[in-house]
């Protein structure tokens, strides 16, 4: 059985992004499917890491709008909307046990002006 493990880092205004399930387990080869969700107007960029268990965190991919932006050989797939108060999802398929992570997603705006503020969810114990 692969344990896939689902928490939540972050700073400031992390009480404006949820993301579900917050933890989940699931056999090899099975779908996993988690959702991220922003109430910040201004922000229009969710982005999806990956934590393994030595620390190392991965970029998995971010979607800008409706736009989304896989990681390059990344198996995972990015869908939905990025905006406030739209639903993004991450998938990854046929999982694996290196599959076994912590996953989050970050809000952030996306701006040639402003550049790039984020807001994570704050740590959360599984």
């Amino acid at each position: 059985m692969v344990f896939f493990a689902v928490s939540f880092t972050g700073v400031s205004l992390s009480d404006q992004v949820h993301q579900t399930p917050a933890d989940m387990y699931k056999n090899p080869n099975e779908t996993a499917t988690l959702r991220c969700l922003h109430t910040i107007s201004s922000y229009n960029r969710i982005l999806w890491y990956k934590q393994s268990h030595g620390g190392q965190l991965q970029l998995l991919g971010y979607m800008v709008g409706d736009s989304p932006t896989p990681e390059a050989n990344v198996p995972v797939i990015i869908d939905g909307n990025a905006n406030a108060n739209q639903n993004c999802t991450l998938t990854i398929e046929k999982l694996q046990q290196d599959s076994n992570a912590v996953y989050f997603c970050a809000a952030s705006l996306h701006s040639v002006i402003y550049g790039c503020l984020s807001a994570q969810k704050p740590h959360h114990h599984i």
